[in-house]
């Protein structure tokens, strides 16, 4: 394989060679300084502050950044092939978020027991109620990415790459020109001092502009921040947005489990009252005899085992709900009428316990 080596002209090598002792002389001119044999141009106190302002606003830009993307999108697998799919300027797949797999999950379940069962219907419900959780998230979070993330992301992108660009530019020059202060200092003719000198002059010029444009670059921090403060009242005003809404859909949610059962705790039994005294319907007594005595008009009581219906004349129950009873004409012992809601069939006496 043949390699061919491209010719160089003599302004090339010229030039090759001035930029080789420029690196070199700013290398020596760095390491003299580390080591304490060097003076070194020190920067003016507004221009230290305005330095220090940047690196403090640089350094918790990209705090801020790395934690709301973290509260936004947990999984770090997912903001790594997020993060990837930006790189690529493509759009990320659209996912179902861990809330709407919930309600997902919830709705199969409760279609799977019966919309029409307790159980069922209340699944069904949460099930939509979490979907739209779901949804106002996913709203949320395009929004803060819109509205906050995206200005952090262009000040760490666009501002931040000039100014440290422009940073190090300034650094160069300055080395150039402590340098070219050293070497008037170390010239012994005349000849040599005018020409150290006049280098000097050259190289105070180039440092005294750079310096300009990057202080005129630092002061636009500023701006910077005003705008981000605006960014960050947005983002607040999206949190109370979503808030609002979740707490709105689970009151929603609320009102519509109650309807659904007649006691005011949602139908779920009270485990703090269950050392109160109960009676078993399935052995009603009396004062001082165990003969069995109807109940006059309904009353309230607690599931203590879950019943599958064996027919559409019975009730299903479930576990710890409350529901209402009461005997009726031509139903053994064994049996009393349950009601729950607006759905009414047998129950077994032996599975419920009347509360006082």
């Amino acid at each position: 394989m043949e390699f061919r080596v491209p010719k160089l002209t003599l302004p090339d090598m010229r030039q090759f060679t001035s930029d080789a002792t420029t690196m070199f002389t700013r290398a020596k001119q760095f390491t003299e300084e580390k080591l304490g044999n060097a003076e070194k141009t020190e920067y003016d106190a507004n221009f230290e502050n305005l330095q220090m302002r940047y690196d403090k606003t640089k350094h918790w830009t990209e705090k801020l950044k790395s934690q709301t993307e973290a509260s936004l999108q947990p999984n770090p697998n997912t903001r790594m092939e997020d993060f990837v799919y930006l790189k690529l300027d493509r759009k990320p797949p659209d996912r179902v978020n861990n809330t709407e797999q919930l309600g997902l999950t919830m709705i199969e379940a409760g279609n799977d027991f019966g919309p029409g069962t307790a159980y069922g219907g209340a699944l069904v419900k949460c099930g939509e109620a979490q979907m739209k959780l779901g949804q106002a998230q996913q709203t949320f979070i395009q929004t803060t990415l819109q509205n906050f993330l995206q200005p952090l992301s262009n000040f760490l992108e666009g501002d931040c790459k000039t100014i440290q660009k422009e940073r190090k530019t300034l650094e160069k020059k300055r080395l150039d020109l402590d340098a070219s202060k050293a070497k008037v200092r170390r010239a012994k003719t005349l000849e040599a001092r005018q020409v150290s000198e006049s280098e000097l002059r050259i190289t105070q010029t180039d440092f005294d502009r750079q310096q300009e444009i990057t202080r005129l670059l630092l002061e636009g921090v500023s701006s910077t921040q005003a705008h981000h403060s605006r960014s960050l009242n947005e983002f607040v005003d999206a949190q109370t947005e979503y808030y609002a809404k979740c707490y709105q859909c689970m009151k929603d949610l609320q009102a519509q489990l109650r309807t659904c059962e007649p006691s005011p705790s949602l139908g779920l039994y009270n485990r703090s009252n269950s050392t109160k005294s109960t009676v078993q319907v399935g052995n009603i007594t009396g004062a001082h005899n165990n003969e069995y005595t109807p109940l006059s008009a309904s009353k309230q009581a607690r599931v203590l085992y879950d019943y599958d219906a064996t027919d559409s004349t019975e009730l299903s129950l479930l576990a710890d709900e409350i529901i209402y009873v009461h005997t009726a004409p031509g139903l053994s012992k064994d049996w009393m009428m349950g009601q729950r809601g607006t759905t009414k069939g047998k129950v077994p006496a032996s599975y419920i316990s009347l509360l006082d």
